[in-house]
């Protein structure tokens, strides 16, 4: 994996794709409209769907949502992890990205790869799975490889965690509602959070 070319490649507005801890992602820098615009064309994904934020280090979240005392005992036990949470975007966040709804997912990723590409590359990524939308997500960059072919500008070449995707939790309001169930029981994060 060649960190400095990825580098280049998401600052000429490129799309890449790695591995994450449960499948294959694809990944723009968070406030690039142009490669955000390329990437709902590869997936062929609404536009009216939004993208996860993902950051190197949970002490990041606060430059991009507001956290809450809950939230903050959430993501002191669970971050990094298969854990996506839904909070409110703060100004530092384009309107696209949340689709002026003030609300994003956000995730810090617990694989080695995803960390040495964010934190090399110095910003957030938005990051969808790696899949033509309605289809399932890829988990082996092969798999990357046949589904998009040469519309993606770098594929890591090395594959996901292949396990269930994350758990997504709505902490945008005062209480914590289950969006989706994955790597992470939804009765233990209510555990954490009712503490």
């Amino acid at each position: 994996m060649d960190l400095a070319k990825i580098k280049e490649i998401l600052s000429c507005h490129g799309v890449i794709a790695f591995p994450t801890e449960t499948v294959m992602g694809l990944g723009v820098n968070y406030d690039d409209f142009e490669a955000y615009t390329k990437l709902n064309i590869i997936k062929r994904r609404p536009s009216d769907k939004p993208y996860t934020l993902l950051l190197a280090d949970k002490n990041d979240l606060e430059k991009y949502a507001f956290i809450s005392e809950k939230t903050k005992r959430i993501v002191t036990r669970f971050m990094p992890g298969p854990l996506t949470i839904l909070v409110r975007v703060n100004n530092h966040v384009p309107g696209y990205v949340h689709h002026d709804t003030g609300v994003i997912g956000i995730r810090v990723p617990n694989h080695q790869i995803c960390q040495d590409i964010l934190k090399y590359n110095g910003k957030p990524l938005l990051v969808p799975s790696a899949n033509k939308s309605g289809e399932p997500p890829c988990l082996t960059y092969k798999e990357v490889e046949n589904v998009f072919g040469n519309e993606i500008d770098y594929i890591v070449k090395a594959d996901s965690g292949m396990q269930k995707p994350s758990t997504i939790i709505d902490l945008s309001c005062d209480n914590i509602k289950l969006v989706r169930e994955g790597g992470i029981p939804f009765e233990e994060l209510l555990k954490e959070f009712n503490k």
